[in-house]
Order: C-alpha cells, then structure tokens, then sequence
C-alpha cells in the first residue's frame, strides 16, 4: 500500500506538515467518485498518523488535536479511527518495548472523547480496555461475552406448543380462506394474523407454512398471497421461507412420494417475485446433477446398443432369446421412475413465464435433456406460441386462414410478447435453442416458425432492394446500412434455428408431409448454396446430438432396407408410397442409403425413379443434395482397379442423375455448379453427368453408333432430327429442356461450361493424362469433347438469339482471351452467326417488299456480308499472316460458319420420315380396337407432324439455294493462292478440313461434302486431285493420333470422301460431267516431247483410274502397317475406321485379302491380351468377309497396260513417267507425290501429338516384329521392294535402273537399327526445304550447292533421290493376286534346287505386268534369298503369266552374273577384279560431277524446287510407313552387305555401257523437248544417280570382309 503521509510532513508538523494533512484529510473525504478506494486512503492516513505517535515521533497531544478537527468529514471517521487502533493494538500488544505499548495507550485515552465507548469495547482487546479504564475486569468481560454468544446462536428459540391454542390456527385458516373478492387487501390479513400470533401464542414458522398450504390450495389468488408473504417476511429471517419450501420438497422425496404440482407452482410464483433464491431452493431438490447426468450418458449408451443391434447380422436361433431379454428390460423400465423435482419445479416455471429462472436450471443440465421431456417441451412450446403470437398475426397467417388467437399471461413478469422479427432474436430464438429436436412435440408451433422465417425472407428481399435503391440516392445514410446489418444477423439466426432446431423436429415427426411443403415455403427462399448447407449439417452432424435421433437414424436405415429388398419393377407404386413415407421426416438417411444400392446395383435406377413420384418438394432438393455429395465422395476411386475405364458407381449416378432430373421439378444449380467447379480443378470424370443429364432433360444424344440414316436426318431442320435422327424417341423434352435453360441462365453457367469443356480437352491430356493409360485418357477427352459437342447443341437449339449473342463473345475474344481451342470457338458461334444473318435477313425482306427469287438472295447475301464482314476480320488475328497468303480470311470464316444444313437437303430422310408417318396413320385406321376419338387424335398429330416435316422441308430448300448463290459469288476470292497450289491445300486441310472432320460426325460428313462442294464450283487455284490424294495417302499419323471417336469421325469422313471418289471412278460419263473440264483436275505439263511451252490439261479418265488404285493401295499399306505394330490405339483406331469405309474400300480383291490376312492375325494375337481389340477385329473380319463378293480383280478396277518390250524411246520421250502412259498422268502424279510429301511435313511440324505417334510407331515396330522373320508380313517386304525398284526403272531405263533399284533397299532393310535418327534427319530437313520454296533465286543458289555437297556426304544411308512420277504409276501395279503367288513360290524353290544351295536367283520370279529391268529383278531376287532363304508362299509378289518376259529376264540375268558352276574362291576372284574397275570409273565420275555441278549451279531454281520433295517423299514413305515391315527380316550387319555385294556385281559389268546410254538419253530427251528447264531436271536426275553409284561403290569395301566370313 503506497504511504500516504510523508515524512516530511511529521518533522516540519507545526510549520506545514498539519495543514497538508488536514488539506489531504478534506479531498480525500469530499472525493464521492470512488467510494471503497477513498475509505481505504483514510484509513491508511489515520493509521500512519497513529503509528507515528506510537513510534515517538509525533506527540499525542498533536495527534488529537488533528483528528479532533478531522472528525467531523464523515460521519463513519470515528469507526475509520476505531479501526486504526484496533490494528495497532494488536500490533504493539505483541512487542516487547513498553514504550510503544505506553505511547498508543495515551493515544487513546487522549481520543477517547472522539470515539463511543461502545465502538472502542467492540473493536479493542480486554486487557487494552482495562487498561483504558473502560471495563473493570477483564476476565469477568469475557465470561460475559461467552454467555451472551451461547444464548444468541446455540439456545433454540421454544415455542411452548402446550401454550398454543388450537383456536388460533382454526381462526388463521378462517382468516386466509375467507372470501377474498371484496375490499380485504393483504395488509389487513396481515394485521389480524399478527394479532392472532399475539393472542394465541402462535408459533411465525407455522404460520407462515400454513399461509403457503393456503396459497397452493388457491392458486388462483397470486394477487393476493404473493403480497402477503411478501410483508409477512419482514418478520422472518430471509431463509426462513426457503426452509419451509425445501422442507415440503424433501417430504415427498420417498420412492412413493409424488410431488404435487400445486407445490412446484407456488415455489416457481414465490421465485419469479424474488421471494427466494434458485440456488438457495435448487439444493433442496432431487435428483442431485451427477445422477441426471448418469442418465443422459445411459440414455446415450442405451441409443448407440439398439443401432448396433438394427445393423447387426442376428441368426435365427439367437433372435428368440433376444427378444426375450429385450421384453424383461422394457419391464424393468415400466417400474416408475423416481421423481424429477427438478423438472417440475422447470415445468411450473415455463408455465407461469418465468424464462430466465427456466433457463437458469436447464443450463446446468445436459443439453437438451430438460425438453427430451415431454411436458417440459409442450410448456416451452406453450410458451413461445404466447410470446410469438401478436407478430405471427401480423405477418404470418396465410390468406384465408383463421387461426385460433392465444390469450398473453396474465404474469406481468413473463417475456415480452415479439412484435416485430427484432424481438424475435431478443427471446424467441433462445427459447427454441433450448427446444432443440423437441419442437416435433407441437406441429402447429413448428409450421408458425416456419411461415414467420418466410415471412421474414419476404420482408428481407424486400429491405435489400429498398435499401440499394436507398444507397443509390443517400449515399451516407447510416441508419439504412444498420438496418441492412440487422437483416444479416437475423437472417444468420433464422438459419441458425433451422439447422438446430426446425430440420431435427422434422425427423422426429411422424411423416407430417404437410410440414415437408412448409418448410420448403422457407427454403425455397434460401440459395442452394445455404440449403445444401444444411441438409449436410442435418445429415452428417444432426443425427449424431441426440439420443433420439440416433435411434431414429437407425429404425429409418432398418426400414429403408426392408423397403429396398423388395422394390421390383411390379410394386413400383406400393414400394414408392413406403418410401414417400419415409422420406418425409428423414430424407438424408434413406437417400443416403438408396444411392448406395444404387451405386452397386444399375439395374434398380428405373425402379427407384419411378417410385419416387411421391416425395415433396424439400426431399426432391435434399435428393440434389445427397447425389451431389455422392458424387463428391473422396473415399471413392473414379477409375476402375484396371485404370483403362470409369468406375461403374460413376456411370450408374450419372444415369440415375440424368432420369431422376429429367422426370421431376428438382433445381439443378447446385449440380451444375459442382461440375463447373469440378472442371476448374482440372479433373473432367464428372462431365460423365452432366452428359446424362443434357441428354435425359433436352433429349440431344451424342453417339458414334448413328447410322448414315440418322446422321442424314441430323442435318434437317429440328423436327426432322426429332423424328429422324435419335435412337430413342426422345419425347416431352420440352418443360425438362426448359428447366435447364432456366437453371443455366439464371445462374450464368451456361458460356463458363462451355469454356471449361473446351479448355478441358487439352486439360485432359496434358494435366489429367499424365499417369493414366492411354485408353481412359482418350475415353476422358471423348467424353469431354462429346459433352461440349452436345452442350453446345442443346444451347444453340434453346436459347434465344438475344440470350446466346449476349453470352458469347466475339471469336477473337474466345480464342486469344479465354485460350478456346478454335473447333470449339467455332462451334460456339456458328449458332450465333445463323441467328445474326436470318434476323438480318427477316429485317431487310420487312424494310423492301420484293418477292423475286433474285431480291431475296440478294438480300441474304448482303445479310451474310453485314454479319460475317466482322467475323473476318476477327480470324486474322487467330493465325500468323502467312496462312492468309494462301486462303482468305472470307473462306476460312466461311468453311467454320456453315453446316450441313446449309449446303444439302436430306430429301430421302424427309421422305422417309413421312412415308412413316403414313403407315402410322393407316395403321390407326386399320385398328378395329381404338376408341375412335383417340384414333382422331392420334392421326391429327401425325398429319400435324408431316405437315410441319414438309413445311422444313421447302424451308431448308430455300436457304441452301441461296446459300449455294452466295458461295458461287464468294468463290474467286478464296483461295489467293499466293505461294503455290499445294501450300493452299496443305492449309485447307491442315486449318479446315482435320481439325473439323473430327469433331463431330456431322462435321466429318460436313468436311467430305464442302471439299466436293469447292470442286463443283469451279474454284480458282483448287486443286481437288491433290487434296483427294493428301487425304488417302498420309493416313497413319492422323488415324494414330486419334482418340476412338475421333477415330470413328475420321472413318465417316473417308467414307464420305471414297464415296464421291467411287462415283466418279464408276463410270466414264458421270466423270466427265462431274470432272471432265473442272479445274480441279488440271495437270500443268512441265515438259512433252510433242510442244515445247506449259499449258493446262485434264486428267483423263483411265488415268483417274489409276490414281484411285494407286489411293487404295496406299491405304492398305497404312491400314497393314499400323495393324503390325501392335501398339493398342493404333490398332483399334485403324480397325474402326476400316469398319466405318468397308462400303466403299476396300474393292480390289487382292488388298482386300492382304487385309484379311492381318486382320484374322490380330485376331488369333489378342484374344487371351486384349480382348476388346480381340472383338473389334473379329467385327471387322466377319464384315469383310460379307464384302468379299463384291470385291473385283484389279484388272478390273483399272486398265493396266500390256508389258511393252519396246518401250525405251517412249519412256524417254515422256520424261520420267510410267511405259507408254499419257504425259498427263505423269506430270499430274507428280504433283501429287509432291503434295503428299509436303503435306507429311506439314502433318509432322504442325499437326497435335502426330510427331509423338510417329516416334511411338518408331520405338514399338522392333519390339514387336523382329521375331518374325518367317511371318505372312514378309510378302510386304517384297512387295514394297517391287515398289522402289519399279520406280528405279521406269525412270531411267536399263541403263540407270539397278542403281536406283538397289540404293533405297540397300537403306531400308540394312537401316532398320537406324530408324529413328532417320526419322529425326527427315524433321530437320523439312525447315530448310520450306524456306527454299520462298527465297529468291540467289538465296536458292547458295542452298542448292550446300545441298548437293550435303547429299554426295550422305548419300550411303538415304534414298536415291528419284522423281516420284513413275513411283506413283508403279504403285498402282503393285499388289499381285495371292493366288497366283503359291505358283510362283513352288516356281523358285525348285529353282533353288537345282542351283546346288548356291544363293542365284530366280531370274523372272519377282516380274510385274509393268515392264522393268531384268537386271533390277535379278538383284531383287538376290537380296531377297539372302534376307531369307526359307519364303514362305505368301512370300512372292508375282503373277503366272508374262512368261516370255520371265525367259528373257533369266537369260539376261544368267549375261550379267558369273556361272553358277563356278567355285567360291574363283568368284572371289572376279569381285576383286570387278571391284578394282568400278572404282577408278567411280573416280572419273566424281571429277566430271564437280565440274558439272560448277556449270549448272546457276540456272536450276524450278527444277530444284522439286528435288528435295521427291527426297522427302521417298525418306518419309521410308520412315513413317516401310521401316517397321523391313525390320522384321534380318539383321541389320546382314542385309546391306548382301544387297550392295549383288550391286556392285551388276554395276561392274554394265558401268562403261550404262555411261554412254545416259548421255544418249540426255540428248534425246533435250532434242525432244527443246525446253531448258526439262534438260535441267533431268541432268540434275542422272547426277544424283551417278552420285548414288559412286556411293554404293565405296561401301563395297565395307562389305567384302563380311562376305568372304559367310
């Protein structure tokens, strides 16, 4: 304690140190702020100054003199002072120095005029007032004192009950029981009741106990007793009337004993006036708070048994002596149990309003405990429907209803009655806290609830608006912000009672539908956001609080079960009335459990849908809630145990989701959202439901399985896909369809779906992709791509042309801001751009009336450029400038804008859909059993429908011929054309035609149509041969980088190109009207040996022929590569687009049979691996083997040219081209090979994954085939070794021939190894040859000479470079009739009989109908036995007849070899000799190259342009398709020193003649045609030849060693 008197103060006393002290004394005492503080600084202040005196420094003459002035500021200052001496008497009573002890006792003495003598004798010790003088003894004081405590607080107070008199209590009882309603007031009683006591010697206590028998006796007269009681305790100790009452409470608590309720309710009115206190009375009561809180733990115990026992597994023979041991347990509980006084002193305290001392008790008992019991919660709920009443009056009956008003208590203590939802929060909310699941016990007081939250909805919707509107005008206007705040903390309360107390009383109520509806009223208010809030609360939370509900959770699983067991497809309605019943008070559970079932068992999602037509509102929406938090389920895997396909519990909600949402009015946001939200994670399983559900509620399907019928019917108007294009009949879509429209408006999903599928797509593969296989990541992004496809039609036929050009942004904006993959963008706006040009339209008809055809499409067409001006200058920005060099924006906008149905009308699919409809309607008038006003009906609605499919009919007819007139203007500023033709088609395809033909099967049949569309037209710089043939001749990289459904489009749209293609082939006259003098098959003759200048010519149809063979051969050769390489998506791809062009391809009988081959291969190879490539290709087989009538020979298919012996001067004469063909031919297949090449590079570079798949292909084909030396796959090998070395010859003729023949096989078969740096130097070069194609002339020089320095280097391991006119011809010979080739095996292997084991070929056995070089056969022969001695029958490509050509081929042969009789060492021998020869020659030629290519570096910029595509194509066709089939052979050490070995032999005995003939040829092909550029060409050929030759020389050595081993 801080000093309060300074020591300063006590020496300076007389001069300043009094007056301080009296100033201190003044303040201290005047201060009235803080009372107890100010009377502790006096007491310290007198206390200092006292010790002072008593320490000698101060004189006690001072002292008094001080306090006598001090005395006087209070009134208590002679207590303060008293107080002091009391503390300093026992402080100085205890020390030994006398002095201090003499010093406080004149200190004392001296003040004894300021202090009574009675305060001093109360404060002081004995021996100090004995002192002081103020008693006489001590000892005889405190044997006083002693005498007097004894008597006040041990003797008992004795009424002498024999002096009582019995008349006294008789007149009491008179005196309380008289008639009370007149002017007799409490005073008056009170005033004869005191007389009585005098009188009659009565004893207080009894009287008083007997005044409150009375009052319980007369309940009725609380005015009366409460003020009595009240005065008659003025005379009582306060505890007095406590006792009394504990006292009456204790005598009823033996285990008979009832209390009654008169006594609880007199002890609740006596504590609601204050008379007594709760705590005081509470300890009188039983049972004690331990003993309830036992029995709440018990009860809970008790709950937990019963769920254990529902779900456990009881056998039969136990269950009997269960249910005995369960009944003596129910006896035993019907024993009464002792009485909660407690509960009914709470019970009488709810009724007369006393809320707070209710409340008081129920908080020091378990939660929920007090109202578990009945009469507790019926008088709470008594009591909120007072305090509620004058508010629910207001606001909360319905219209029309009456409702029976409640009368307030006449207690003015009780709560305040809630006038307005504020008063609400105050009272009412509380109580029904504390109500909890209890609130079930009053379904009025639940409903009242209920309306009063809707009420208040209303109210705060209202208040928002209002207050906004407010905010606008009064930007500072703070009360409005308070009431916005208020609303919030209601509202959080009304949610805060729902959760805790409306949702659990729903699930103790006895299946109240009525109170379902309610409380949906509410709900419906809510967002879903707040309601699946709370039924997660309700469902996951709730039912684990209350003994109750547990038990309740358990009975409704029990039932839930034995209802599911039974549900058939029969009982459907008995089974669904039971669930209804059910699900009125416990949705969550019995959802919860049926989704389960569900999830195991698909076959019960019809059944369970039905049977749910009698749920309310609210379980429709609890419904939502539970398969949203199903589907959500973390615990559960999304991918099956083998990770290729979708767990089946996904695929089965998603189905129930699509049926359950169609069928009934449940809101679908939150669903919605969550697959939105879903999509934002990046994972795109879920789309799965949001699938099913477009598909059940708008009636869109999305399948691949559509037949031609269906996909025709697709592209009419929307009655025609109705009718026509669905499996299912898709009926009544109309209210569901709404609904979702609804549902995505209203919370703008609609473009953020759209724009996370789109997104997704690409999402799938590279963020979901990354451990998954292959197999689900591609059913991952179909299902995705498939969603967005069907999404995006049900919003293109749904919502309105305001409300889809509100939401979608222009297709720059989707592209480059939202990163929307440009298909996808596309497909979003091209509703949007239909919708924009016919409301245009319908604007422009309204502003002229002009009814002529030629108005009306001039109208549109100038509808199309308002609309679309726009859109193309949006798309420059979607690509680099380049693109538009060589195709127009206008095309490109124009290829993504337009769809079927705007090109072509399906008239057989109107037709047929109103011949159906005319066979209904007779057989509606053929059926005797119809009631005939349902028969008018029913032929009304088909007449209906035929009207309205013909009146789309003549619509779409309309609109596709104007669209057609506006293309034919559009056309000549399409393609610019700027670089070259084949650049334009590469753009074409690679911008428009792939990316679109695999979105959608529509699209793909859309693609086939708009490339034959272009062709009719006429366009300027489309070159439809080329595109055609880029098309068919580059299929692997595409078909391999394909997703099964994609697969399955691009099938449809190589059906639909084959088909047109198979038209034309038909027939000469359909040919030359469809394509005799389009422009889309000009060939531009580089040179001829008739005129000297280019000008344009048509392909004819013979050669059109040959170039269809030459499409299915190439074809076949991808379909068998990719088959071979037992990479699983290759295979199935190829299979399902195989599947989907079987009526067009293939039709030569001999692919057909190689096909057959491979196919029955995989067959056998993947029916224990894989077995759903195992079903896929036996699907196909058997398909193919139906086909196989209808296959022709391919001397049919297309006219081949006799083998001319002849033929040098005319093969010359033409250039290089095949024997005696047309020039036209030549030069047009070269534009073709050309184009494939680019377009192979284009593939390569720019198309998505394709560079992944090749290299894929790359890395498996050894795996897979090197074990195969002996396989059918070998005559592949051969066959593709005719190719090349056809192409060699037909070149150059026999003098170049067998060097070209051999290179590119010496490469191919002894590279195998090198496959993949092959395939990465083919990527590298393809940059530098793009860049050459733009350079100017001096640019091109430089690289030219690089270039060939480059090709001399590498010129052992590549292909010779050939030009590719006559490869395309050969192409065509190629694939000989299997049947002739067992002949030709038996032919060679007699043959090698009679060789005596020495490895000479066969001369003739490898001939074609083609003529070639014998030589090249020979070599071809040869290299073949070495690579494989023992051929199988397949083995050989040849055909029986030709067998002149066959003799003079093997006496050629026989010239140009040594003699099989000869021994090894001689021919040893003889290949040095040959070696040494060929190499000084090869010398020679290097020196007169080098000053060749010196002379010509200048002048060969055109010809040049075609070399490195012909290198191209020849490497790629090499790499990408021919490697893996060569592989399987041989060994790489082996092959190319065989085949160079058999080379160099040839080489050296034709080197000096071969010299002079290709001079000899130079100049007649220079004489011929008199054009320097076809010299150039052909210079340039013969040079890379020569080069070549010197090439495989020098490898020779390389090889010699190896041979001399063998």
């Amino acid at each position: 304690m801080a000093i309060v008197l300074p020591a300063e103060w006590i020496k300076n006393w007389e001069k300043g140190g009094r007056n301080e002290f009296l100033q201190l004394c003044r303040a201290l005492s005047e201060d009235k702020s803080h009372d107890s503080l100010t009377f502790r600084d006096i007491q310290q202040a007198l206390y200092e100054l006292s010790s002072h005196v008593v320490r000698g420094n101060l004189k006690h003459e001072q002292a008094s003199g001080v306090l006598a002035d001090i005395i006087e500021f209070r009134e208590d200052m002679p207590s303060i002072l008293a107080d002091a001496f009391c503390i300093l008497d026992i402080e100085t009573s205890c020390l030994e120095e006398k002095t201090k002890r003499d010093c406080f006792t004149q200190l004392v003495l001296s003040c004894l005029y300021l202090v009574s003598d009675t305060v001093l004798k109360e404060r002081l010790d004995p021996e100090t007032l004995e002192s002081l003088g103020l008693i006489k003894q001590s000892q005889q004081f405190n044997q006083k004192s002693v005498k007097i405590k004894t008597k006040l607080f041990y003797k008992q107070q004795k009424f002498n009950l024999l002096r009582e008199e019995n008349e006294g209590y008789a007149k009491l009882i008179a005196e309380l029981g008289q008639d009370l309603s007149g002017n007799i007031t409490s005073d008056l009683i009170l005033e004869n009741i005191k007389s009585l006591i005098g009188c009659f010697n009565l004893d207080p206590n009894r009287v008083l106990d007997i005044i409150l028998e009375v009052y319980e006796c007369r309940p009725e007269y609380d005015d009366f007793f409460v003020p009595l009681i009240e005065s008659y305790m003025y005379m009582c100790e306060p505890q007095t009337l406590c006792h009394i009452l504990g006292f009456k409470f204790k005598f009823y608590q033996d285990p008979s004993g009832e209390t009654p309720s008169s006594l609880y309710r007199v002890a609740a009115v006596l504590l609601q006036h204050n008379l007594i206190d709760l705590e005081d009375l509470y300890v009188h009561l039983l049972p004690g708070d331990n003993a309830i809180i036992e029995e709440h733990k018990r009860e809970i115990v008790e709950a937990k048994q019963i769920v254990r026992k529902l779900t456990m597994v009881v056998l039969s023979s136990e269950k009997t002596e269960e249910k005995e041991k369960e009944k003596e347990k129910e006896e035993e509980k019907t024993e009464k149990p002792p009485d909660n006084q407690k509960l009914g002193l709470l019970e009488a305290l709810l009724k007369i309003g006393d809320w707070q001392h209710a409340q008081s008790i129920m908080d020091q008992m378990p939660p929920f405990y007090a109202t578990s019991h009945k009469p507790i919660a019926i008088a709470l709920c008594q009591l909120v429907h007072v305090t509620i009443e004058p508010l629910y009056r207001r606001v909360g009956v319905p219209k029309g209803a009456k409702g029976s008003p409640i009368s307030p208590l006449p207690n003015k203590r009780a709560p305040k009655q809630a006038d307005s939802f504020e008063d609400l929060r105050k009272e009412v909310f509380n109580m029904l806290c504390y109500l909890g699941p209890h609130l079930s016990h009053d379904p009025i007081l639940f409903a009242k609830v209920v309306r009063l939250g809707k009420a208040f909805m209303k109210e705060a919707g209202a208040t928002k608006k209002f207050i906004s509107d407010r905010m606008v005008k009064f930007q500072s206007d703070g009360s409005k912000q308070e009431d916005k705040e208020k609303m919030e903390v209601l509202f959080s309360c009304v949610l805060s009672i729902t959760d805790q107390v409306l949702l659990p009383s729903l699930s103790l109520m006895d299946c109240n539908a009525c109170m379902s509806e309610e409380l949906w009223g509410m709900f419906k208010t809510f967002p879903y956001q707040y309601r699946y809030r709370l039924y997660g609360q309700w469902k996951n939370e709730t039912y684990n609080s209350h003994p109750l509900l547990v038990k309740v959770k358990a009975q409704t699983i029990d039932r839930a079960k034995y209802i599911m067991k039974r549900l058939t497809k029969e009982n459907v309605k008995p089974s669904g009335r039971q669930i209804g019943k059910l699900s009125h008070a416990n949705p969550t559970i019995l959802f919860d459990y049926i989704l389960s079932q569900i999830q195991k068992y698909d076959n019960l999602i019809t059944p369970v849908v039905d049977s749910l037509k009698y749920l309310t509102s609210l379980n429709y929406d609890v419904l939502a809630y539970c398969i949203i938090e199903a589907l959500a389920n973390p615990e559960k895997e999304r991918m099956k145990h083998d990770d290729t396909t979708i767990s089946s519990w996904l695929q089965s909600l998603a189905s129930f989701c699509g049926a359950v949402f169609r069928k009934y009015p449940i809101e679908l946001a939150g669903l919605l959202q969550y697959v939105a939200n879903q999509l934002k994670a990046g994972k795109s399983f879920d789309l799965l439901i949001l699938k099913e559900v477009v598909q059940k509620m708008a009636g869109i399907e999305i399948t691949e399985e559509m037949t031609m019928e269906q996909l025709e019917a697709m592209t009419g108007g929307e009655q025609l896909k109705a009718e026509g294009g669905y499996f299912g009949q898709i009926r009544n879509t109309k209210k569901s369809s709404q609904r979702l429209k609804d549902a995505l408006l209203d919370h703008d999903l609609a473009l953020p779906l759209c724009l996370l599928m789109a997104q997704q797509r690409n999402g799938v593969i590279f963020q979901e992709g990354g451990e998954k296989h292959l197999k689900l990541v591609g059913k991952l992004y179909d299902q995705c791509h498939d969603t967005l496809v069907q999404f995006g039609g049900f919003l293109a036929s749904n919502l309105s042309t305001e409300d889809y050009i509100k939401r979608v942004p222009s297709i720059d904006v989707l592209c480059n801001e939202f990163h929307t993959p440009h298909d996808a963008a596309f497909f979003l706006s091209r509703p949007m751009y239909a919708h924009q040009i016919s409301s245009k339209y319908d604007e422009l008809k309204k502003a002229e009336k002009g009814n002529k055809q030629q108005h009306k499409v001039h109208k549109y067409i100038t509808a199309c450029e308002l609309v679309m001006a726009p859109v193309h200058e949006a798309v420059i920005s979607l690509h680099p400038p380049k693109v538009w060099d060589d195709i127009s924006p206008q095309f490109y906008a124009t290829f993504w804008s337009l769809t079927m149905y705007d090109l072509a009308v399906p008239h057989s699919s109107y037709d047929r859909e109103v011949n159906k409809l005319k066979v209904q309607m007779k057989a509606i008038d053929d059926n005797q059993e119809m009631p005939p006003n349902k028969k008018k009906k029913e032929k009304e609605r088909c007449t209906a429908l035929q009207d309205k499919l013909l009146e789309e009919e003549k619509k779409q007819l309309e609109h596709v011929q104007r669209v057609l007139q506006r293309l034919k203007l559009e056309k000549d500023n399409w393609l610019l054309a700027k670089s070259t033709k084949n650049e334009t088609i590469t753009k074409f395809l690679q911008l428009c035609i792939f990316p679109r033909c695999i979105f959608s099967a529509i699209d793909a049949v859309y693609c086939a149509h708009f490339v034959e569309l272009v062709h009719q037209q006429k366009t300027p710089n489309f070159s439809t041969l080329l595109c055609y043939d880029r098309v068919f001749s580059d299929i692997i990289y595409t078909v391999a980088s394909c997703t099964e459904n994609e697969a399955s489009r691009y099938g449809r749209f190589l059906c639909c190109m084959l088909e047109t293609v198979t038209r034309w082939h038909s027939d000469r006259v359909i040919y030359e009207k469809e394509c005799g003098n389009y422009p889309g098959f000009l060939t531009i003759l580089r040179a001829t040996g008739f005129d000297g200048g280019n000008k344009a010519d048509q392909l004819d149809y013979e050669n059109f022929r040959h170039v269809v063979h030459k499409w299915h051969y190439k074809l076949t050769k991808a379909s068998v590569h990719c088959l071979e390489t037992g990479e699983y998506t290759h295979i199935r791809n190829i299979l399902i687009v195989l599947t989907k062009i079987l009526p067009w391809y293939p039709k030569v009988l001999n692919l057909g049979q190689a096909l057959e081959r491979r196919v029955h291969k995989i067959c056998q190879e993947e029916k224990e691996k894989r077995p759903d490539l195992y079903a896929l290709a036996m699907g196909y087989s058997g398909q193919l083997k139906s086909r196989k009538p209808f296959m022709i020979p391919e001397n049919e298919f297309h006219h081949k040219d006799p083998p001319a012996r002849n033929a040098v001067a005319a093969t010359v004469q033409n250039g290089p081209g095949g024997a005696g063909m047309p020039t036209s031919l030549t030069i047009n297949t070269a534009k073709l090979e050309e184009s494939a090449a680019e377009e192979t590079d284009k593939l390569k570079e720019k198309s998505q994954g394709t560079v992944k798949v090749i290299n894929k292909t790359v890395n498996a084909t050894p795996k897979v085939t090197t074990s195969n030396g002996n396989s059918a796959s070998n005559s592949k090998i051969i066959k593709e070794k005719d190719d090349k070395e056809k192409s060699g010859k037909e070149k150059d003729k026999e003098k170049k021939e067998k060097i070209p023949a051999t290179t590119p096989e010496a490469k191919a078969l002894g590279k195998d190894g090198k496959d993949k740096p092959k395939e990465e130097r083919a990527n590298k070069d393809e940059k530098p040859r793009e860049i050459k194609e733009k350079t100017p002339k001096s640019d091109k020089e430089k690289e030219k000479a690089k270039k060939e320095e480059k090709a001399s280097k590498e010129e052992k391991s590549k292909t010779i470079v050939t030009t590719i006119e006559s490869k395309s011809v050969t192409e065509k010979e190629r694939e000989k009739e299997p049947s002739r080739e067992k002949d030709v095996a038996k032919d060679m292997k007699s043959k090698e009989n009679t060789k005596g084991g020495e490895k000479i070929p066969v001369a003739g056995s490898l001939k074609s109908p083609v003529p070639r070089s014998e030589t090249s056969e020979c070599e071809r022969e040869q290299k073949r036995r070495k690579v494989d001695i023992h051929s199988s029958p397949s083995h050989s490509s040849t055909v029986k007849d030709n067998l002149n050509e066959l003799k003079d081929s093997s006496t050629k042969h026989y010239i140009n070899h040594t003699t099989p009789t000869l021994s090894k060492s001689k021919e040893r021998e003889v290949d040095k000799k040959d070696l040494d020869k060929s190499r000084e020659r090869s010398r020679e030629r290097e020196k007169k190259e080098e000053k060749d290519r010196k002379d010509r570096k200048r002048d060969h910029s055109n010809s040049d342009r075609e070399v490195p595509q012909d290198s191209t194509k020849r490497r790629k066709e090499e790499n990408g398709t021919s490697s893996s089939k060569h592989s399987k052979s041989e060994s790489p050490s082996d092959s190319p020193r065989s085949n160079e070995k058999e080379r160099e032999k040839s080489k050296s005995k034709s080197s000096g003649k071969e010299k002079g003939d290709s001079i000899k040829a130079e100049k007649m092909e220079k004489s011929s045609s008199g054009s320097k550029k076809e010299s150039r060409h052909d210079k340039e050929k013969e040079k890379k030849e020569k080069r070549d030759s010197t090439g495989g020389k020098e490898e020779k050595k390389h090889h010699k060693s190896s041979d001399k081993h063998r």
